[in-house]
């Protein structure tokens, strides 16, 4: 069995301890930012233990994995820590601020020998899966065009407020890094292709909110992108859109058939072509192999958000357990988001395209 520990006792904290328990993972040990917060996070999850201090949680034997659910700029020290104490980790995205940072812990998980995995769980939808292998199997063709978008409304009001909109706690970028992370990654998960270059523009519709002033972190941002294989594309990412709650979506365009997946009805894919258009249910028998297997209840019984985290926890300890499971997001992914989305906001306060440098690989 597994023994988790986690770092951070807030909403994430809350969704990875779910996951761990779904995994049949013990709840070895959690630390927050205060002890006081640390003991209420470990009776509120159901963890057994809480510690005063990372260096507590990391010294103990027992703890085989950690989850790093803290605010953006801790993650790279954080996830080092656990790395360097030869325990395998989980961090959440953005797996650091800075392509720098996002390197170093790639090299660090590399040398250590560790499982070292990025929660971009949406990769975990079967009907993610089903679009991947239409892709792949060569049913959509050629491909033509992206369109891509991750909308929210949670910073709407000027009012509304959040560590995020914080340069030092979250980041030189918070809209593309929070959500349009997850919308790069499933692109390229998808399609199989590498974005090549992107221009960009972004806006900062609050510069003051409740608590927070001076505010030079993004409320949203629109691109435009080629990838290596010849197509073009769009993504918009806002966290101010009224009425969308967490609407990610991606379509795409090829030479025989076009595809589109919508997270908010995830159990779905449309498939369209020329003469007709259908609906594609998530039907386990009818699915490609990897759909299939991530298919957890039958047809007709929704499967969301905390199901696709639940497949991607699994498959980490299945990594952990010496397995390889298809499409784990590991570090090599966090730095590629990270890349992105430097290139994004370059893109964006130079007004040139901005070609992507490096590569996951």
């Amino acid at each position: 069995m597994v023994a988790a520990g986690f770092i951070g006792g807030g909403f994430m904290a809350e969704v990875h301890s779910r996951s761990a328990r779904a995994a049949r993972a013990r709840l070895g040990g959690i630390v927050s930012s205060t002890p006081e917060r640390g003991a209420a996070a470990a009776q509120h999850l159901g963890v057994e233990a809480s510690f005063g201090s990372l260096d507590e949680l990391l010294a103990d034997p027992s703890i085989d994995v950690v989850h790093v659910c803290t605010p953006n700029a801790l993650h790279a020290e954080q996830a080092l820590a656990v790395i360097g104490a030869g325990k395998h980790v989980v961090c959440e995205k953005p797996l650091a601020v800075t392509i720098g940072d996002a390197e170093q812990l790639v090299a660090a998980a590399r040398t250590a020998g560790v499982t070292a995995t990025v929660p971009f769980v949406y990769r975990f939808h079967p009907m993610v899966r089903e679009a991947r292998a239409r892709v792949a199997g060569g049913e959509v063709g050629r491909l033509f065009s992206i369109h891509g978008s991750y909308l929210q409304d949670w910073l709407l009001e000027q009012g509304a407020d959040n560590w995020r909109v914080d340069v030092a706690s979250g980041g030189t970028s918070r809209a593309f890094a929070d959500i349009g992370s997850h919308l790069v990654d499933l692109v390229e998960f998808v399609t199989g292709d590498r974005i090549t270059r992107v221009a960009a523009s972004k806006r900062t519709f609050f510069a003051d909110r409740a608590a927070s002033m001076a505010i030079r972190t993004e409320d949203a941002a629109g691109v435009v992108l080629e990838t290596a294989g010849g197509a073009i594309g769009t993504l918009l990412v806002s966290q101010v859109a009224p009425g969308r709650k967490n609407a990610l979506r991606i379509e795409i365009a090829g030479s025989a058939e076009s595809i589109g997946f919508d997270q908010e009805n995830p159990d779905t894919l449309w498939v369209g072509r020329r003469d007709a258009s259908r609906i594609v249910p998530r039907e386990a028998e009818f699915l490609h192999e990897d759909a299939a297997r991530l298919s957890a209840v039958p047809s007709g019984h929704p499967q969301g958000y905390q199901d696709a985290f639940n497949g991607f926890v699994a498959d980490s300890y299945a990594a952990i357990a010496g397995e390889s499971p298809e499409g784990l997001p590991r570090f090599e992914d966090g730095l590629r988001a990270v890349r992105i989305t430097d290139a994004v906001m370059r893109a964006a306060e130079s007004g040139e395209w901005i070609e992507i440098e490096g590569d996951a690989a």
